[in-house]
């Protein structure tokens, strides 16, 4: 048994500007990061829209530079995944890679995973031209012809983001009708530079260096056809990594964190911050500022509890 003051579950940009501002301020925080720590910024090549970094940087780089600022207050990392937590007692209880840990107090980033294709080629080409985020990745795309995959509320808003840089826009769905509210169907439907392609799934991804064109094939007739296109965009959904949370914390019907007041939960001691929370944005920034939020709030909550900082 493991006694902790703080466990930040998750090693992506909440949990990790969580742990920043939770080390700086000597709470000692502990990481459970997970076997694959950094989230959807580790499978992006170039982030161009977070702020202080006017030319860009790899999204590996910039997780590797929260860790280390991270480390450098104090905090410590563990590289395995949650499978199993407690919160009907206190001190509250977490499972990760068979050590059960203690906590007085739990910021949960955990994130989310968007769902993919389930391809070969589509893993050998994410961040080469297959991309899960139109507002992150568009603007690579100026100019150029995409793909895009999908038919709810998300893929309708990424399609017509996509229509601010690409020259077309292909949307490509397996069914004969949107899933998405009518206002937005009515939006893409007009718009004159998005072509849909109706009961048709993606069979493989191709291209050399970066994609170059996909096959589809027709569930109908089951005709197959090639389209050129220089970038592939994946709009099916995402899936909060809350596996572990189902039963012991509120969540709503798709499997998210239920916040109140931003990064309550209701759990008294357990707050919530980045994608396992957040169905909308999505975004590095956002989690990383929701982090912030997390830390100042358990903060305040570990005071309260006659919890001292160590430094």
């Amino acid at each position: 048994m493991v006694a902790e003051k703080l466990v930040i579950l998750g090693g992506g940009p909440a949990g990790l500007s969580a742990a920043i501002y939770a080390s700086r301020e000597g709470f000692d925080p502990l990481v459970i990061a997970g076997y694959n720590p950094g989230g959807q910024l580790t499978t992006t090549t170039m982030v161009e829209n977070y702020p202080g970094f006017p030319d860009g940087i790899d999204g590996p780089e910039l997780v590797e530079r929260m860790r280390r600022q991270a480390e450098k207050f104090g905090a410590r990392f563990v590289q395995e995944d949650v499978t199993e937590v407690d919160f009907g007692s206190r001190p509250y209880r977490i499972v990760a890679g068979g050590v059960q840990y203690e906590a007085a107090c739990i910021i949960i980033a955990t994130g989310a995973n968007p769902k993919m294709l389930g391809l070969e080629s589509e893993k050998k080409f994410v961040g080469r031209g297959v991309s899960t985020c139109g507002t992150c990745d568009g603007p690579f795309y100026k100019g150029k012809k995409v793909v895009l995959v999908g038919g709810g509320d998300t893929a309708m808003e990424d399609a017509l983001f996509l229509t601010r840089f690409a020259t077309q826009v292909t949307v490509i769905h397996r069914r004969d009708a949107f899933r998405a509210s009518k206002i937005m169907q009515e939006r893409v439907l007009s718009n004159p530079k998005i072509k849909v392609v109706w009961n048709t799934v993606v069979e493989e991804i191709k291209g050399e260096a970066k994609v170059n064109a996909i096959r589809t094939r027709n569930m109908s007739s089951g005709e197959t056809a090639d389209i050129a296109t220089d970038g592939v965009f994946i709009a099916i959904g995402y899936a909060p990594n809350s596996v572990p949370f189902k039963g012991k914390i509120k969540l709503d019907d798709n499997g998210y964190i239920i916040p109140s007041n931003e990064v309550f939960t209701d759990i008294d001691g357990v707050f919530v911050a980045g994608d396992v929370a957040d169905h909308v944005f999505r975004q590095a920034a956002t989690a990383v500022g929701s982090g912030v939020k997390a830390a100042l709030a358990a903060r305040e909550y570990l005071s309260n509890q006659g919890y001292q900082a160590s430094k």
